[in-house]
């Protein structure tokens, strides 16, 4: 017999989540139905971006994709797209059609990315997440790969700095969400 879906986890839910179960056991519990509860923002805010800044969407990596909120967003704007996340790839298969690759903030400091080039990252209410000890480290490696790294965030934080491989091109804000585009000073051959 059929189980009938999961619900989803709601927005009111998730910090006392965080608390209880840090954010990794969050996931690791949820990830299959998550959802973003600030989805129509993001989308807004990603079409006003596509809009109004030089964003190449020709090859675009959803890091920490969640359940594709961004990557539906994006392929309205006629993008190319692809997943990574490590715990949600049942609720992005579902709602994207797409298999998500399932690699962590730690697998991409250890450079699983290695050799590969996207056009722009985008990660959406993720990195501020990432352990603060590993995050230049994080930074570094996706420098690596793209010239312009796009992140949205409920908070200040992460500000990526130069010396980490990035320096801040543009800001916005859209009902107390952040838009910042990084762009990469590292090298790549």
């Amino acid at each position: 017999m059929p189980q009938p879906p999961s619900k989803p986890v709601l927005a009111s839910s998730i910090r006392p989540k965080y608390d209880e179960l840090g954010v990794t056991g969050f996931y690791a519990s949820s990830g299959a139905t998550y959802r973003n509860p600030h989805e129509a923002i993001i989308r807004r805010l990603l079409h006003q971006v596509a809009l109004e800044w030089d964003c190449d969407l020709s090859n675009v990596l959803d890091l920490a994709c969640g359940s594709g909120e961004v990557t539906l967003s994006l392929r309205e704007l006629e993008a190319t797209v692809s997943g990574i996340d490590p715990f949600t790839g049942a609720a992005y298969l579902e709602r994207t059609g797409l298999q998500t690759e399932p690699l962590s903030f730690d697998d991409i400091c250890a450079g699983a990315l290695e050799g590969r080039r996207y056009s722009l990252i985008v990660c959406s209410f993720a990195l501020h997440l990432a352990d603060p000890s590993k995050l230049p480290v994080l930074a570094h490696q996706l420098a690596r790969v793209s010239p312009a790294l796009l992140i949205l965030t409920p908070h200040k934080r992460p500000a990526l700095k130069l010396e980490w491989g990035w320096e801040l091109m543009q800001e916005t804000m859209l009902e107390r969400v952040r838009a910042r585009l990084y762009g990469s000073v590292v090298d790549v051959e």
